[in-house]
């Protein structure tokens, strides 16, 4: 799993040092990583082998030729670069991406799990604070839920 979040330098080769605890082979980035715009925010997303089975997963499961399908095959697949790393542990990342990405010379790497996120520094500030208040909101919510089901439990034995 990627876990935890660190903030590295991008150097003027456009080197990156991917956090040894994110080259492994349980994750499948023991030799390189996948990468590509993200989806769902303003960063690049990267993750290894499993990774990249869940997303053609995902692809094969959508009908040949439709809208969702084609625009994940664009933006999964097309977009993709495998970066392989150095005897340091680093990638070079793309000038394209690092463009699409607005990376400057601070990046942030983001561990979620199956995949990681490397982010501009300053757009991942903003970000974090937008998801800690969806995640405050969400455990209230799932804490009212849980009580909620908890009553009825309690309602109905009696």
């Amino acid at each position: 799993m990627f876990l935890s979040t660190v903030e590295k330098q991008l150097d003027a080769k456009r080197r990156l040092l991917i956090p040894q605890d994110f080259r492994t082979p349980e994750n499948g980035a023991e030799h390189a990583i996948f990468v590509f715009p993200s989806i769902e925010a303003d960063c690049l997303e990267a993750g290894g082998d499993p990774l990249f089975a869940t997303y053609v997963e995902m692809i094969r499961s959508l009908p040949f030729g439709s809208e969702q399908r084609s625009a994940l095959e664009w933006q999964v697949l097309g977009e993709q670069t495998r970066l392989t790393f150095d005897g340091g542990g680093r990638v070079t990342l793309p000038e394209s991406l690092i463009q699409d990405a607005g990376l400057g010379e601070t990046v942030v790497i983001v561990g979620l799990g199956d995949r990681f996120q490397i982010w501009n520094r300053e757009a991942w500030v903003a970000r974090r604070a937008e998801r800690r208040q969806l995640a405050r909101a969400g455990i209230a919510e799932l804490g009212a839920l849980r009580l909620a089901a908890q009553l009825k439990v309690e309602g109905s034995g009696s």
